[in-house]
Formats: structure tokens, C-alpha cells, sequence
């Protein structure tokens, strides 16, 4: 799948025009999903010297993502093309109800169970990944 992510409040807390601290789990679900095969495109309001900084924020922890703001990679920006993503997904705190952690998001997109999840995050607290999920 193609799933487009928005960064302030989805991948890190809203603190624009400065990068927020790190969602729980944010990053490594999304390094994770692309294992798995999907593209991650980040899909921000940012541009200029704050978009080259989520950028580098989220390379720095090991994400690299498919494209920035564009469909794919080579898109040239050009006023006739439309601003909305082409993606299978979206991921945005904006979505109607707020958004669902990634825990949840994790389980959505890959139909894998808790126990997968604590797996893929064994690093971290299995008591504080069932707490963010209600179970």
C-alpha cells in the first residue's frame, strides 16, 4: 500500500513551526510497515527549512520515506497537478475522531495481533502498549 502520513501531531507531537517529541511508536511502526513492503510518503502542511527539518528529524531515527509531499519520488511540482496525495491510507491527527495511536494503526494495516506488535517492539514497555490500545 501507499500510505500517506501527516508529521505535526501523527508522527510527533504538534509543536509547529518547532518539531514536537516523538509519538510512542511512531517512527518504528512506520520503518516496520516498510519492511513489510508498503510506501511511506510523508504527507505534510510544512515546506521549506521546516519540511528539511521532519525530514531530517525522522532520518536521523532510521526513516526514510518513499516521497515528500509528492506521489512518487520524481513528481515535479507544477500548478496543475492536485495538492491531495494519491495513497491507499491516510494517517493524520486531523482525521475524523482524532487519531487512533499506532499501536492501533499497526493493527489495522497489517491484521497482526498484540502479541506481534509487543514482538516488533520488544524494546519497549508491553504494559504501556496494551495501555495505549484499551486492552
Amino acid at each position: 500500500m501507499k500510505i500517506a502520513v501527516d508529521f505535526d501531531g501523527t508522527i510527533v507531537e504538534n509543536a509547529y513551526p518547532k518539531i514536537g517529541k516523538e509519538k510512542p511508536f511512531a517512527i518504528e511502526t512506520l520503518k516496520k510497515l516498510q519492511e513489510k513492503g508498503h510506501l511511506i510518503i510523508l504527507w505534510t502542511y510544512r515546506t521549506g527549512k521546516e519540511l528539511d527539518e521532519a525530514v531530517e528529524f525522522c532520518r536521523e531515527k532510521g526513516l526514510e520515506f518513499y516521497a515528500v509531499n509528492k506521489n512518487y519520488p520524481e513528481e515535479k511540482p507544477e500548478d496543475n497537478l492536485p495538492r491531495k496525495i494519491d495513497a491507499d491510507v491516510y494517517i493524520d491527527d486531523k482525521n475524523l475522531g482524532g487519531f487512533i495511536e499506532w499501536g492501533r494503526a499497526w493493527q489495522l494495516l497489517t491484521g497482526d495481533s498484540i502479541e506481534a506488535l509487543e514482538q516488533n517492539f520488544r524494546k519497549k514497555n508491553k504494559s504501556f502498549i496494551r495501555k495505549i490500545l484499551g486492552i
